[in-house]
């Protein structure tokens, strides 16, 4: 499990776990609905006027954001290996 403090180190919990499926940033992006640039500004941790108040109000009240894997269905978990196994093929 990552701490998250920052954009930063969110956007490289992201990156890693990205890496770790064997996804490249289009695959993400598209199955996130967000641009493949966009992706790339995140993972490196540009600064996003959205996000980073969260994480101040956060810090605020001591508290932090840990990225942990979610609990998928057999089922959820074929389809996204059959994704992984497209995107390297």
């Amino acid at each position: 499990m990552a701490v998250i403090s920052g954009a930063r180190q969110l956007g490289a919990a992201v990156r890693a776990e990205r890496k770790r499926r064997g996804w490249s940033q289009l695959v993400l992006a598209e199955h996130s609905s967000v641009s493949r640039a966009w992706l790339a500004r995140f993972e490196t941790g540009h600064p996003a006027a959205s996000l980073e108040p969260v994480f101040r109000v956060l810090k605020a009240m001591d508290l932090e954001l840990s990225v942990i894997k979610r609990r998928v269905s057999p089922a959820e978990d074929d389809v996204l290996a059959a994704l992984a196994r497209q995107e390297q093929g």
